[in-house]
């Protein structure tokens, strides 16, 4: 088999049915042309429970297909193994509750050589049911991410799901992910920033989109609004660990003004019933999640173990 020419990576851990679409999708891939594909599932369970799943589809795959069992728990873990696994010079990742359309992988690598890019992002357009009622629009919004319609370098970054790194920009060929953020995430945007730093060009292409479905114990307002504080611990505790204390605090006095400004519009939001409270209510916690960072304030993401029971 001649060696490929970009590896899409699916990390899982415990779901099945998202897995199965997710994975699907990427085999149903077109307008390849000449580009040499290979395909892994990176397991995050301690348990090997994807592997008949992933075996089963390799069967019938149009390209190399291979499961990976990466035991140790952790967000930033099992995507340095799928890493250190991938065999080509472009990695390109989507999540296991994203369905990606038959045009995703050829418009990332069409970016990728338009630009120059070192990391290519697409939009994410979330789909929440019916039955959520007036949270709808946000939980949507929530799930998604947007830019503006046009393609082209772009001086910001996003997350690591709907996306193509060039493998050669990466500060570390196997190891590029910091450990330290498996149970809380953000070690994306942790890898991004630093390669922002070294002089990373950043592309976006509208035309990579991909849909993504959250599990049914995420598509509700406690799970996101939980999701939305620890996003905003996210700065002031990557900044601590890198030293930058006056940085950390510099975060915190952000945080309570972001609370103070938006819990006052999402109290008074609240009591008048508005449909568009959630998004006042959300942007409040991420402020207050900048100001309670450390110790008992510390909520977990991942980094679930076998032991632990799905949702928890």
């Amino acid at each position: 088999m001649p060696a490929p020419d970009v590896t899409v990576a699916i990390l899982t851990q415990r779901r099945p049915g998202p897995l199965a679409l997710a994975a699907g999708s990427i085999l149903k891939q077109s307008g390849l042309g000449d580009l040499a594909v290979e395909f892994i599932v990176v397991d995050n369970d301690q348990a090997p429970s994807a592997q008949a799943l992933v075996e089963s589809l390799a069967q019938n795959a149009p390209f190399p297909t291979r499961y990976v069992h990466e035991p140790r728990p952790g967000v930033a873990t099992a995507r340095n193994a799928a890493v250190k696994a991938a065999a080509a010079p472009l990695i390109a990742f989507l999540d296991d509750d994203e369905e990606a359309p038959p045009g995703w992988l050829a418009a990332l690598v069409a970016a990728h050589k338009s630009y120059g890019a070192d990391v290519v992002f697409g939009p994410v357009r979330g789909r929440a049911p019916e039955r959520v009622g007036w949270r709808r629009p946000y939980l949507e919004w929530f799930f998604s991410r947007v830019d503006p319609a046009a393609a082209g370098v772009i001086d910001h970054f996003y997350g690591c799901g709907c996306s193509l790194i060039a493998r050669a920009a990466l500060p570390h060929p196997e190891h590029p992910f910091e450990e330290r953020a498996n149970e809380t995430g953000g070690e994306d945007d942790v890898l991004f920033r630093a390669m922002q730093v070294a002089g990373a060009t950043f592309a976006w292409a509208p035309d990579a989109w991909v849909w993504e479905d959250p599990a049914p114990d995420r598509v509700s307002l406690a799970y996101a609004l939980r999701r939305a504080f620890v996003y905003g611990q996210g700065p002031p505790h990557h900044c601590w660990n890198a030293g930058d204390r006056a940085g950390a605090v510099g975060w915190m006095f952000v945080g309570a003004a972001q609370t103070g400004i938006f819990g006052s519009v999402a109290a008074a939001k609240w009591l008048l019933r508005r449909p568009d409270r959630a998004f006042a209510v959300d942007r409040a916690l991420r402020g207050l999640g900048k100001v309670l960072w450390w110790g008992p304030f510390k909520l977990k993401l991942y980094g679930r173990t076998a032991a632990t029971p799905p949702g928890s």
